[in-house]
């Protein structure tokens, strides 16, 4: 008779994922501040060193971890310059050149290309409940987006920012695709500070042109140690959150968690004040119900 199956992957694995990309949706606020105190290379070169120097003992190799080749090089260049580097110019840039409601719908399907390109590259199999809690969660976070930007105004007739914000969703699917392979061979903290240090060297010339017009004695004591928060947060945290259970869950359904992100950035925005709509709450449900189908048990028949 059928019967009910424990699940193979960790539910510690699905809360990290959960928690890393909650996480990151909960410090979009304070990015948002620290830019009206910092330039916007200039917070990155200083949210990349500060990590850099957290996340120091990070970068020796454990006993038991081989040696980096050249191709595990290769990937982890391009796991900063796509997923911290390329993500950031195309997200920013893209924003600034379309409506926050184009954004929000076009940002909504990253979970989407995570799937596709985790079929293509990584050769998995997206079994029927992980795709249609795909489907449930771009539905749920597009329908947040449309909700909460009903009254947005219409974006220049361009495409340059339309076309900048789906390079930002398959730049951070490729973070995802990228990502699952480094797992294999590569601790999660090693990863986290090895990516850091690329995306440190690659903002290094942005940084220093921004700092020497820049008044270091400007920002506050809170600012600074907001900054330090920032930095941990999103350089050592909730990277080192994501590959630790990137590790034990195929990249497509890994892809499903990234609905945390407007999720938690919802939550904070009920904490400040803002208020739920109906149509809100639903879509809300719609993304996490996308979450539960695409990490509920399987059944399997007893043999």
């Amino acid at each position: 008779m059928p019967k009910l199956l424990l699940p193979a992957t960790p539910w510690s694995a699905y809360a990290a994922l959960a928690l890393s990309t909650s996480l990151v949706g909960s410090y979009v606020g304070l990015s948002k501040l620290l830019l009206l105190v910092f330039p916007v290379f200039l917070l990155a070169w200083l949210r990349f060193a500060i990590a850099a120097l957290l996340m120091a003992s990070w970068l020796r190799r454990s006993p038991n971890e081989p040696a980096l080749d050249s191709r595990t090089r290769w990937l982890l260049f391009l796991e900063s310059l796509i997923g911290n580097f390329l993500f950031s110019i195309c997200l920013l840039f893209g924003l600034r050149h379309s409506s926050a409601l184009v954004a929000g719908v076009i940002l909504a399907g990253i979970p989407a290309a995570v799937a596709l390109l985790s079929r293509v590259f990584l050769k998995e199999r997206i079994s029927t409940p992980v795709m249609l809690g795909v489907l449930l969660g771009v539905a749920g976070i597009a329908l947040v987006a449309l909700d909460k930007n009903a009254d947005a105004s219409t974006p220049a007739a361009s495409l340059l920012g339309p076309a900048l914000l789906l390079a930002a969703v398959f730049c951070e699917a490729s973070y995802v695709v990228i990502g699952k392979r480094l797992t294999a061979q590569v601790s999660a903290r090693r990863i986290s500070a090895l990516i850091n240090v690329w995306g440190l060297l690659l903002v290094t010339p942005l940084g220093l042109w921004q700092a020497i017009s820049f008044d270091f004695a400007g920002p506050s004591l809170a600012n600074w140690a907001l900054l330090v928060f920032y930095a941990a947060a999103a350089s050592m945290i909730s990277v080192w959150l994501w590959m630790t259970g990137l590790r034990q869950v195929p990249a497509a359904k890994a892809g499903v968690f990234m609905v945390f992100l407007p999720l938690a950035t919802g939550l904070v925005g009920l904490a400040l004040g803002e208020r739920l709509s109906l149509l809100q709450a639903a879509s809300y449900g719609l993304a996490l119900g996308g979450v539960l189908l695409a990490t509920w048990p399987a059944r399997q028949a007893a043999g």
